[in-house]
């Protein structure tokens, strides 16, 4: 028995967080005395992932099937799956939590998603995951004899565990998909919010949109992603795409800059999953002073652009 791991990809290139699930993978494969395989989907980079412990790697290659379909990769996944493997190991993101549920009717698999421990035991299949929007820990374990995790983002460290590997191009004869894709409108040139280390965000203390240069300016010095708050994106200050939260996109970003933003439930819940969290405010009883790491009582509009300048004088020391 193996561990199969499904690795994204976008625009031809595996995502970043597939080395992190790779990672993760071999680790619970040293416990399991196991090898990792990884399914794919037109990736032309797919051989990096023998960097990371996965020694063989089944690539899906079809012009078809360029777009996201949960029909065509479930059907495609299942296969994989049902020829040796045992554990299934996803990422957190929209398109694999959608897998996730009907990976686990069709394998009849124990689904466990937010994971962010590895598998201690052999004897029981035993995980700890975050709940209640990050703010509780629960111990789960999995009864059924096939197992599906999906693991939260940024929770594991990426590690070179170079192997000899082989990739094997397979073709299955599918079904027609459910929906056709007419088109994908995407910003470029940006980071994306779901896929950044980094995040910088802007709330109503901006002021307007004149003045998000504060939030890009920062994020593109630091190489983050922007986002912003649920009331700027309903004035139309930023597009809804960028709103960030509990109603909006989560975020589990290693750092979260948060300027201008109070820190209503929502919000706080939807960024809980961060790592580092610094509030820029100039008032000291926002409610984000509470839950974040670092704060700074201050005016944005003196205190970004300072902050930039030493960031930037810290860089060019640093070059």
């Amino acid at each position: 028995m193996c561990i199969l791991l499904y690795a994204e990809s976008e625009k031809g290139k595996l995502k970043k967080d597939c080395f992190e699930l790779a990672s993760y993978a071999s680790l619970i494969a040293n416990t399991l005395e196991l090898e990792v395989h990884a399914v794919c989907f037109n990736a032309d980079n797919a051989e990096e992932l023998s960097n990371y412990g996965v020694k063989k790697t089944y690539h899906y290659k079809n012009k078809n099937y360029l777009n996201f379909d949960v029909t065509i990769y479930s059907e495609y996944i299942s296969k994989i799956f049902n020829e040796k493997f045992r554990f299934l190991i996803l990422s957190s993101s929209s398109n694999s939590r959608y897998l996730g549920g009907i990976l686990s009717v069709k394998l009849n698999a124990s689904y466990i998603s937010n994971v962010i421990s590895k598998i201690e035991s052999k004897s029981s299949i035993k995980v700890v995951r975050n709940s209640f929007t990050n703010k509780a820990f629960e111990t789960v374990e999995a009864l059924e004899k096939n197992v599906i995790l999906s693991v939260a983002k940024n929770s594991f460290e990426i590690i070179k565990k170079s192997v000899l590997a082989e990739i094997e191009e397979i073709n299955f004869e599918m079904t027609s998909p459910l929906n056709n894709v007419t088109s994908i409108e995407k910003s470029e040139n940006k980071i994306s919010i779901s896929d950044a280390d980094i995040v910088v965000s802007g709330g109503r203390g901006l002021k307007g949109p004149e003045n998000w240069y504060l939030v890009e300016d920062l994020a593109d010095v630091l190489g983050g992603a922007t986002a912003c708050s649920k009331p700027v994106s309903d004035l139309g200050w930023r597009p809804h795409s960028e709103h960030v939260g509990q109603t909006g996109k989560p975020v589990s970003s290693n750092l979260y800059v948060a300027i201008g933003i109070s820190g209503a439930i929502q919000h706080l819940a939807g960024v809980n999953a961060s790592k580092t969290k610094v509030v820029i405010n100039t008032d000291p009883e926002a409610p984000f002073f509470k839950a974040a790491d670092y704060g700074i009582v201050g005016d944005a509009f003196e205190v970004v652009p300072d902050l930039i300048s030493k960031i930037k004088e810290f860089k060019s020391l640093n070059s």
